[in-house]
């Protein structure tokens, strides 16, 4: 009655909280009855499913997402030891709220001037984070003590202890004690080690700030002080703690290519069932290259945010003649945003999708050297209206050929060469290559207009480094169990979806785009190191795209925005994913061996007169090498 009157004036708060200490005491209404586990009960032997990269390196786990139960009798006596030690010493003999303790935290309100959250018992904390979320108030702290009460009446010491380890929260998307043994450790509760236990023990306090992957000097304090708090309390003998504090702990990697190893979980979902995760217990080798996993993260992360931090992106790198995906990145920051841009997210690809008009017309009988006009031309579209495509800032050029089309990216001419081969045609032509395009016969296809994902535009560029051989994707190359059995080995699959001859000559083709055409600032790359490749901006500036190949390895780069809007004049392909590629095939490929594409035996080399694409004569005054396949190359001169 004097603390209160003394500080009445400033605390007057801490009256109602002697008054209502009464209540606390009296409090004895049994509460409604519900079961104590309320999730499954963890499975015995659980082990996470490791992912490795194609040579045996580790990259990182794929853990079950459900949370579990875990009976008391199944809870290192030692952890729960560790735990009463420093969160209730008195967890034994005060019946839900300790009176001592509210006595201390009360003092420090008043010290404090404020209301503090010390004094909470282990049934206190276990209540506070079954039924209150909210801030610091008096009336919380009141129906907190109410319920503690309650539950210490309704359940034994062992079945509070029981729900309190799997209720509360061990950071990192930890929630019980199945999920934060597996997190951090790869074990069962059961297998934890006792410096495990005391580590595991110093979490709840504060997950941010003690979690075992937070900072290891805040993270040593507190195991002094839990080790220090059992000693005070006879747990254990000063040698003993002594002896923990020199022992080591490792924690479980925590892995690397979050992006990656996502798709792998979701593969390994869609191939056995989502039961597949619960179970664990696995080892899989992905088609990852762990070297450029982490040179495709770097490159995508450095160059997107060179441009502007808020822009996303995503990078693929397949093999061409295996279709192993090395590297995918589907975003700037897994942790941040998980959404996958590089094989789940569909986009329009703009001037990328058209490589794959050109290699449709060269199997059809066109050739490099056919000459189009880009004069504008309107197309009908029902009802009276009428569309009109455009080249890029409204140039126009004239007579062109297809090569020099492609370079220049020439919209017009690219509309006019789809109308004559005809859309169902070229359609068709784009499933065989691994894309689906449903956007009905609409000549919008040759400029991008629908809409694919990253991973599958990069896979339908892979005949043309390949000779007309379309292998299937793969990202998991074998499944095992512990003991090292194989469940399941991915073969190759590859087959043939074009001629070698209109592949090598797409790749000629493409080559000049990155010369003279709009990823001519990848020059200097292809000076040391032959490559082809092509470039896509669609509308407004809202996707930026850049696809390339060398003989070893095909990438992609996307940039844009999650929620498309203009990136503004200047965020082409060409200036925004170009030299995102460049940094990252410099890389990837140094050391290996410059090699260029075979020309093979259907195809002829003509020199050609590029005045009029004919037959050059011997008076030609300049001269051009043009590739056909065999029968169309031109016979005579002009």
């Amino acid at each position: 009655m004097v603390l209160c009157t003394l500080f009445h004036c400033k605390h007057h708060r801490l009256l109602c909280i002697c008054g209502l200490l009464l209540v606390l005491v009296l409090a004895s209404t049994a509460f409604a009855g519900e079961n104590i586990a309320v999730y499954p009960y963890l499975p015995k032997g659980y082990k996470s499913i490791r992912v490795f990269d194609s040579q045996g390196r580790f990259v990182g786990r794929v853990l079950a997402e459900k949370r579990y139960w875990v009976e008391i009798d199944q809870i290192p006596v030692f952890l729960q030891k560790a735990l009463i030690a420093v969160e209730d010493a008195r967890f034994y003999e005060h019946s839900g709220i300790d009176m001592r303790g509210i006595a201390r935290a009360l003092v420090k309100d008043v010290m404090k001037g404020r209301m503090a959250e010390g004094g909470s018992t282990i049934t206190q904390q276990l209540i506070k984070n079954k039924y209150f979320k909210g801030e610091k108030t008096i009336e919380r702290k009141v129906r907190e003590g109410i319920l503690a009460m309650e539950y210490e009446n309704k359940y034994s010491k062992k079945q509070i202890l029981e729900m309190y380890f799997n209720e509360v929260y061990f950071g990192n998307g930890a929630w019980g004690i199945a999920q934060a043994a597996r997190l951090y450790f790869d074990k069962t509760p059961q297998e934890l080690s006792e410096m495990e236990c005391v580590i595991l023990a110093a979490t709840p306090k504060a997950p941010t700030h003690y979690n075992p992957l937070g900072d290891p000097a805040m993270i040593d304090k507190r195991k002094r002080l839990i080790l220090s708090q059992m000693v005070s309390l006879k747990m254990i003998t000063s040698r003993k703690a002594k002896e923990l504090r020199s022992r080591r702990v490792s924690f479980t990697k925590q892995g690397e290519a979050p992006y990656y190893v996502a798709h792998v979980r979701k593969k390994l979902m869609e191939q056995y069932g989502p039961d597949i995760i619960e179970q664990g217990g696995l080892d899989v080798i992905t088609a990852m290259d762990l070297r450029m996993q982490r040179l495709a993260e770097k490159a995508l992360r450095e160059g997107v945010q060179r441009i502007n931090p808020q822009l996303q992106g995503a990078l693929v790198a397949l093999d061409p003649k295996t279709g192993d995906v090395l590297a995918a990145v589907g975003g700037i920051d897994f942790i941040e945003n998980p959404y996958d841009r590089a094989f789940s997210a569909r986009r329009q690809p703009g001037s990328a999708i058209k490589p794959l008009i050109y290699a449709a017309a060269l199997e059809k009988g066109y050739t490099a050297g056919t000459i189009f006009n880009d004069a504008p031309v309107s197309y009908g579209r029902g009802n009276g209206r009428k569309w009109t495509p455009k080249n890029f800032q409204r140039k126009y050029y004239g007579d062109l050929t297809l090569r020099q089309a492609l370079a220049y990216s020439n919209n017009v001419i690219s509309v006019k060469l789809l109308d004559a081969m005809g859309v169902p045609y070229f359609v068709d032509f784009a499933s065989r290559l691994g894309l689906t395009l449903n956007t009905g016969n609409d000549l919008t296809l040759a400029l991008g207009s629908g809409e694919v994902t990253l991973h599958d535009l990069v896979g339908a560029y892979m005949p043309f480094a390949n000779g007309g051989l379309r292998p299937r994707s793969r990202t998991i190359i074998r499944v095992f169990d512990r003991n090292r059995r194989t469940w399941t080995e991915t073969p190759l699959s590859i087959s043939s979806v074009i001629s070698p001859a209109s592949a090598f000559i797409t790749t000629q083709m493409l080559k000049d785009v990155l010369t003279y055409g709009t990823a001519k600032t990848l020059k200097s790359f292809v000076m040391k190191r032959p490559a082809a490749g092509k470039t896509g901006t669609t509308d407004d500036y809202r996707d930026a795209w850049f696809i390339g190949y060398t003989q070893q390895i095909i990438a992609g780069v996307w940039v844009g925005y999650d929620r498309p809007k203009p990136g503004g004049t200047g965020f082409t392909g060409g200036a925004v994913c170009a030299p995102v590629w460049g940094r990252f095939m410099r890389n990837a490929l140094a050391g290996k061996p410059v090699s260029d594409f075979s020309k093979p035996d259907t195809v002829v080399r003509v020199m050609i007169d590029p005045e009029t694409n004919e037959l050059a004569t011997p008076e030609c005054p300049v001269c051009r090498e043009e590739f056909y396949i065999a029968g169309t190359e031109p016979t005579k001169p002009w």
